[in-house]
């Protein structure tokens, strides 16, 4: 007799819970699967000696939750150093085990409307099923956006991007209102989505709401906020992390100098100011951009208050392996048009709840994929950046 049903008989003659039971030894099963997967990728025991200078390694894990018929799965991830391990053992993103509800959340996920899933479910079930109905499950995404809320973040991390995406929602009326998100770099490299609200108009008060939210569930220290240039931003940052720098996004300033200059001036003068971040050193960059005030000042003077700003060169002060990632806002503006893209098929959001749903999805999918890799650059200085910490 096996350990197991040795276990199953005690349980039944105790009148405990079998399904506790079966689900605890799902979960150490799957753990230990993840971690065997792990071993075989990087070929090589934990602890084995095979394993030094042979060019990847551990590097900790991430946790998911996992729904069975039996309950829920709390599951560790491993990760590896170079962001190339991935686990095979799940499916990318699944919430429950029922195929029906499994499909009507993935197509939600995909912006699909939900008259639209209902005709689809019809034709691929041969049933009927209301837009009320379909909706009411899709609700079972609405457990994840509380957890997604509240989940503990780490306490440093190496930059932080903020970016608000304006989407149609209904109150009353219908009406495009701001989602602001915040997607987060560790030390270690690897990026998540930390945070996000929604509000009828972009601020920087909503923003330093979003920022102390974030302290609030743990994160303590940022080395880097890197945003556009929202009057007042810069004030409601540095009111909830004092010691983090401030870059703004040189994409964004070269628009601006481009909408203050004249046609003909366009060109050649948003070339010069590439060469301002696009530099080898912030000395190269600061000559670069004495000598386009010197060029331009008495033609544009207010072109000049935009270079003259100092957090358009902040992104110097920091490794040359990823300025090209922290100079602009690129990295959360390129997410943000991936969700609107899949909220073009939506011509409103009825309730904030359901804008809610869709976006803890969209996060949740973005997470689990970027959480295991880390991103370019940021492999070689992890070091160096908790120096700066």
């Amino acid at each position: 007799m096996t350990n197991f049903t040795t276990e199953i008989m005690q349980t039944l003659l105790n009148k405990g819970d079998l399904d506790e039971l079966f689900r605890d030894h799902l979960e150490r099963a799957i753990n230990s699967l993840l971690q065997a997967e792990l071993t075989a990728f990087l070929d090589y025991e934990k602890y084995d000696r095979n394993g030094f200078n042979s060019g990847n390694s551990r590097n900790g894990n991430y946790s998911r939750t996992f729904k069975t018929e039996y309950g829920e799965l709390n599951l560790t991830i491993p990760r590896d150093r170079n962001g190339e391990f991935s686990q095979q053992t799940l499916p990318a993103y699944k919430r429950t085990n029922d195929s029906l509800e499994t499909t009507v959340i993935q197509l939600f996920q995909k912006g699909i409307t939900m008259a639209e899933i209902s005709e689809l479910i019809e034709k691929m079930y041969g049933h009927h099923y209301t837009p009320q109905t379909i909706s009411n499950m899709s609700k079972l995404v609405s457990e994840d956006v509380l957890a997604f809320k509240e989940r503990t973040l780490e306490a440093s991390y190496s930059v932080i991007f903020m970016d608000a995406t304006h989407i149609p929602l209904k109150r009353q009326t219908v009406s495009k209102e701001a989602v602001y998100i915040t997607i987060g770099i560790r030390l270690d490299g690897t990026k998540e989505v930390l945070g996000f609200t929604i509000a009828p108009t972009e601020s920087a008060y909503i923003w330093k709401e979003v920022l102390q939210d974030l302290k609030n569930r743990g994160l303590e220290e940022v080395l880097l906020v890197v945003t556009d240039g929202l009057s007042g931003i810069e004030e409601s940052i540095h009111s909830v992390y004092p010691n983090a720098q401030f870059q703004q996004c040189c994409v964004h300033v070269s628009r601006n100098i481009a909408h203050k200059v004249r046609i003909r001036d366009r060109k050649e003068i948003c070339e010069e100011f590439k060469a301002v971040y696009q530099a080898t050193s912030k000395e190269e960059a600061l000559a670069q951009v004495d000598f386009m005030v010197k060029k331009w000042g008495k033609q544009y003077p207010r072109v000049v208050n935009l270079l003259l700003n100092p957090a358009i060169v902040t992104f110097y002060n920091f490794p040359p392996t990823i300025r090209r990632t922290i100079y602009s806002t690129n990295l959360i503006e390129g997410f943000n048009k991936q969700l609107k893209r899949y909220t073009r098929r939506k011509e409103q959001f009825p309730n904030e709840d359901s804008l809610e749903r869709f976006l803890v999805s969209q996060f949740n999918q973005y997470n689990q994929k970027f959480l295991g890799r880390i991103h370019k650059g940021f492999k070689e200085i992890q070091d160096t950046l908790e120096s700066m910490i």
